[in-house]
C-alpha cells in the first residue's frame, strides 16, 4: 500500500491539533479516514455530513487540486503528498 505524507496548513492548526503523519492509503478517502481515525475532531472541519469535502477547504494531491471533492477517490502513488487547507477569504 502506497505511503502519503499529509500537512496542515499553520491557519487549520491554530483551530485543531493536525500535525503532518504519514498514513498507507490507495486513495484519498482511505488517506482521510486513517487521519480522521486519529483525530475525530477534524473530520467534521474538513467534510460535511455527507462525507464530501465542504468548500472553505481545498486539497491538493502531489500539487494538482483534489479531482474527486465528493468520494475523494483519487488515487494515491507511492510517496505521495496531500496537502489540506481553509480557504480563505474576505477583504476590505
Amino acid at each position: 500500500m502506497p505511503r502519503v505524507a499529509l500537512s496542515f496548513t499553520a491557519n487549520l492548526r491554530r483551530h485543531l491539533a493536525v500535525p503532518s503523519l504519514v498514513v498507507q492509503a490507495n486513495t484519498v478517502a482511505e488517506a482521510l479516514r486513517a487521519v480522521f481515525a486519529q483525530n475525530p475532531a477534524l473530520a467534521g472541519y474538513l467534510c460535511d455530513d455527507q462525507g464530501r469535502i465542504r468548500l472553505h477547504v481545498s486539497v491538493f494531491l502531489n500539487g494538482e487540486q483534489l479531482a474527486d471533492r465528493d468520494k475523494q477517490s483519487d488515487p494515491i502513488v507511492a510517496d505521495a503528498e496531500l496537502y489540506i487547507m481553509q480557504a480563505l477569504s474576505g477583504g476590505a
